[in-house]
């Protein structure tokens, strides 16, 4: 696969949604893991997000943005947005958290624009309008994405590494071609996602060149979201397994962001979904059976404010008529990002998002041709995700 496929156009124009004040939520999120040298069986791994909001005033991480300033450009293709870019960087043992956290305007711009010298109509960029480099896009020939990161001098002064200069390239079918989830409710309440679930990753770490995996989301979320348990794994073989599971929680009540909480021992599920990507048998298996549970593990990370804090281990069976995936994964660090929103009566809602690095400690997959185990590949890198709260 030379090029990247499907409607990669849509990821630098916006959704044809009307904003919801306090709902409307865009962003463009990477996600890039390669193995880690210093923990064999880990990955390190790097999320960037690009995001704007329709929201006068949200903290973020104790960081009060006022979002809702008016998009503004009089030039066709070319929008500039109210916008916040974040990022985290795990280097297979230290958790840099934030890496970036920047406040800027940020231009989203698609190659039919006047001033890209191009024909084509695919490409485009993202880019934070400020003095530090945080960009990305695709080239106008489909061929490549790129991601060019400059860390905050915080993290830096922590021990980051200070630039990151990224290539991606198409994996291969399945995974490279981006697909597009769109659902619309009643009075404009919806989503629409565009997702590309895998691609080939050439790193620049400062000076030294890794080679690794990413995956990519543009999102639009305009509803208020429940608590959601969501998970991705990269496989050597150029295999992609995920996992969903949106459900009903106390935790949509919490204004915490303590990892466990009292809150937590009850959910109800509202929807199981997976999705498995097998690259050795040339075929692609969706799941909406599926077991799962969180298990406080014998590994711990430290937080922010110095206090330890246990992590979780994600135990997940998922089957349908012919294959079944039986799972065990280790989260080895954490990030967290807290959301305070003001909203109606003086009120304040709160989200906690989790993002958690993973270290794949079984699995099996059996269907009709045998079981499948750790053995079967060289090497499988993954990320989960819990969030509770509701923002309105």
């Amino acid at each position: 696969m030379k090029r990247f496929e499907g409607p990669l156009k849509d990821l630098w124009e916006m959704p044809d949604l009307p904003n919801i004040k306090h709902l409307t939520w865009d962003w463009w999120w990477w996600l890039v893991m390669w193995p880690s040298e210093k923990h064999p069986g880990r990955s390190e791994q790097l999320m960037v997000l690009w995001s704007t909001k329709e929201t006068p005033l949200i903290s973020v991480n104790n960081h009060l943005w006022a979002a809702a300033k008016k998009p503004n450009s009089t030039e066709e293709n070319l929008l500039v947005l109210p916008g916040m870019v974040a990022g985290w960087y795990y280097d297979g043992e230290k958790m840099y958290e934030p890496l970036v956290l920047q406040e800027s305007r940020i231009a989203t711009i698609s190659s039919k624009h006047k001033d890209w010298d191009s024909k084509s109509e695919h490409g485009g960029a993202v880019f934070a309008l400020c003095e530090q480099l945080l960009s990305t896009g695709m080239s106008e020939d489909r061929e490549k994405f790129w991601m060019r990161i400059s860390s905050d001098k915080e993290a830096i002064n922590s021990g980051s590494p200070k630039k990151f200069n990224i290539q991606m390239t198409p994996w291969n079918s399945a995974l490279s071609k981006a697909r597009r989830t769109f659902q619309k409710y009643q009075n404009n309440l919806g989503y629409d996602i565009l997702r590309i679930h895998g691609c080939k990753a050439n790193i620049e770490i400062d000076n030294k060149q890794i080679e690794g995996t990413a995956y990519l989301q543009k999102v639009r979320v305009q509803a208020p979201s429940v608590p959601w348990y969501w998970g991705i794994l990269h496989f050597s073989d150029g295999s992609y397994l995920d996992w969903f599971l949106p459900h009903l929680s106390l935790l949509a009540l919490s204004s915490s962001d303590k990892p466990w909480q009292l809150k937590d021992s009850l959910e109800l599920p509202l929807r199981k979904a997976g999705l498995f990507h097998d690259a050795k048998r040339q075929r692609s298996e969706k799941f909406t059976k599926l077991k799962f549970n969180k298990i406080k593990s014998n590994y711990s990370t430290v937080n922010q404010k110095g206090e330890k804090e246990q992590l979780p281990r994600f135990e997940i069976e998922m089957w349908n008529a012919r294959t079944m995936v039986v799972l065990s994964v280790q989260a080895v660090s954490r990030a967290h990002w807290s959301f305070d929103q003001p909203t109606r009566g003086g009120l304040i809602s709160h989200f906690c998002y989790n993002e958690y690095p993973l270290k794949v400690t079984g699995i099996a997959i059996e269907d009709e041709f045998g079981i499948r185990t750790l053995d079967d590949w060289e090497w499988i890198h993954g990320n989960a995700e819990h969030s509770w709260g509701i923002l309105h």
